[in-house]
C-alpha cells in the first residue's frame, strides 16, 4: 500500500481579469493524491511552479497564473476534479502548496514589523507567556473592526479607502461584502440550488396539469350536457380556470399552515 501527503486550500486567482474561486490541492508527483488522468499536456515534473488544471478553471496550456508571490505555469489539464461545493481544483507541488497556505503576504510582514515595534514589551523575554496571563488587548496579534450601519454608502467607502491606505489592511463595505458572499462564495451552491427549483418547479407542474386533466376527463359527461343546452367555449375553461386556482389556493394554505411544524426541523429554508 501507497501513500502521499496532500494540502488543500481554498482560494481566489485572477484568470481573463475575474477572480476564479478554487481549490489548491499540493501532491507529491507519482504519489496518490494527483489527478487520475489528464485530457491535456503531461503531469508536473519540476519540484516548483508547475500545476495541473481542471478544465473548469477557464485555464490554459502554457498559461500562467498568480498565486500569492510565484507564478504558475499550467502544464497539463485535467477533467472533473472539483471540490465538494463544486470548485474547481488546481494541482501544484506539496512545498510550493504548503508555502501559499502558510506564508504570510507582505501587508501581513508590514504590519507586524510595526506592532512589534510600536509595542517593544512583545519581544522581551518570556512576554508572550506573560501577556497571555495578563489578557491585556494590546498583546493580541489580531483584531477586528466593524463600520456602523448608519453611516452612509460614500462615509463608508472613504473610511474603507483610507484604512487601505493607511493602515496596510484590506477593508470591505457592506455592498462589497454582499458582492464577495453571493457572487464568489456561495455562487456554484447557489447555482445548484436554482437548478433543484427550476427542477421542482416543472415536476409540480407537471403532476398538477396531471391532476387537472384527469379531473376533466372524469367529468366529460357534465362538459357535454352543458355543450348541448348551449353552454359556450369560454365558460367551460373558465371553469377549469377556477378548479386549477382553488387546487392551488389550497396547496398554498395547507403549506402554510404546514410551515410552524417544520420551523424547528428545517430552520434555515424558514428563517
Amino acid at each position: 500500500m501507497e501513500a502521499g501527503n496532500v494540502a488543500y486550500l481554498t482560494m481566489q486567482v485572477r484568470q481573463g481579469g475575474k477572480d476564479v474561486r478554487i481549490m489548491l490541492v499540493g501532491i507529491e508527483p507519482g504519489k496518490p493524491g494527483e489527478p487520475g488522468y489528464l485530457v491535456a499536456g503531461r503531469p508536473i515534473t519540476h519540484t516548483h511552479y508547475e500545476a495541473l488544471a481542471d478544465i473548469k478553471t477557464g485555464l490554459k496550456l502554457g498559461e500562467r497564473i498568480q498565486i500569492r508571490r510565484h507564478q504558475y505555469t499550467v502544464v497539463g489539464l485535467t477533467r472533473r476534479m472539483v471540490s465538494s461545493s463544486g470548485d474547481p481544483m488546481v494541482f501544484v507541488p506539496l512545498k510550493d502548496a504548503q508555502e501559499v497556505q502558510f506564508l504570510k503576504d507582505n501587508d501581513a510582514l508590514l504590519n507586524e514589523r510595526a506592532r512589534t515595534t510600536a509595542n517593544r514589551h512583545l519581544t522581551a523575554p518570556r512576554a508572550g507567556i506573560a501577556g497571555r496571563r495578563s489578557g491585556k488587548p494590546d498583546n493580541q496579534p489580531h483584531g477586528q473592526c466593524g463600520a456602523g450601519a448608519h453611516q452612509s454608502r460614500l462615509q463608508r467607502q472613504e473610511i474603507a479607502r483610507q484604512i487601505r491606505r493607511w493602515k496596510h489592511l484590506q477593508a470591505y463595505t457592506r455592498d462589497q461584502m454582499e458582492e464577495i458572499l453571493v457572487a464568489k462564495l456561495i455562487a456554484t451552491s447557489a447555482k445548484q440550488i436554482f437548478m433543484f427549483l427550476v427542477i421542482l418547479s416543472v415536476v409540480s407542474a407537471a403532476i398538477v396539469a396531471f391532476i387537472i386533466y384527469t379531473m376533466t376527463m372524469n367529468k366529460i359527461r357534465e362538459i357535454a350536457v352543458l355543450k348541448l343546452v348551449g353552454a359556450g367555449n369560454k365558460t367551460i375553461s373558465g371553469m377549469i380556470l377556477q378548479q386549477a386556482l382553488g387546487l392551488g389556493l389550497i396547496g398554498f394554505w395547507s403549506a402554510r399552515q404546514r410551515q410552524p411544524c417544520g420551523r424547528r426541523c428545517f430552520p434555515s429554508m424558514f428563517c
